[in-house]
């Protein structure tokens, strides 16, 4: 089976796509660690992605298409794979699923996590990461057990830049536009399971399980 994971920033796709790749047996391809893999591999496509990401531009959609189908091709996806953070707008949908069926292959199900904006905002806002190992705390909801410091591996935890407020409304804005669109474009190709991604962890995780039996 090959998944789609979508949702607004802040609606928990990174936490559940670690959960369903596991459970279903999938490959999980985070388009940002494709991305920072890409920076340092060396490689033609690498070096490519790199020189746009170096002068801040955004990589250009047959680039991101064509290093995601270079992840798709190696021997753990055989049994299936599930995409996180990638495709961002129509036109990388229709690209995927064109290069895809030059494969043989399709996207089989898209997962939306449907979370209201001020829930997202919330979680967002009150988000902290650790430098060293990645792993999100959050100062309401999963706070650390000692301020300014990760559970896991000792490391500082910070903000991202991207995290305050009013940047927060912006990148959600952003998501509606440009992402929103999605939604229809994987209804309409009778694909999309829309599910509850304001409850537990737990919670979200059975109904996404459920939704894919």
């Amino acid at each position: 089976m090959n998944i789609i994971l979508l949702g607004a920033p802040g609606a928990g796709k990174g936490t559940q796509a670690v959960v369903l790749s596991k459970e279903k047996g999938l490959a999980h391809i985070a388009s940002g660690d494709l991305f920072r893999a890409a920076q340092n591999s060396g490689t033609e496509l690498g070096n490519l992605v790199k020189s746009y990401m170096e002068k801040g531009e955004l990589v250009p959609d047959e680039v991101t298409v064509k290093m995601i189908l270079e992840r798709i091709a190696q021997p753990d996806c055989a049994r299936g794979f599930l995409l996180d953070g990638f495709p961002r707008t129509i036109a990388q949908a229709e690209a995927l699923d064109s290069a895809l069926a030059n494969d043989g292959k399709q996207i089989d199900k898209v997962v939306y996590a449907k979370v209201p904006d001020e829930e997202l905002v919330k979680r967002l806002s009150g988000r902290w990461i650790c430098r060293d190992c990645q792993a999100p705390f959050h100062m309401v909801d999963a706070p650390p057990k000692e301020a300014g410091k990760c559970d896991y591996c000792g490391g500082e935890l910070y903000q991202r830049a991207d995290d305050n407020e009013e940047t927060v409304k912006n990148r959600l804005k952003v998501f509606m536009e440009q992402t929103s669109p999605l939604i229809n474009y994987y209804t309409t190709a009778d694909k999309l399971l829309e599910v509850n991604g304001n409850q537990s962890v737990d919670a979200v995780s059975e109904e996404m399980l459920a939704a894919l039996a």
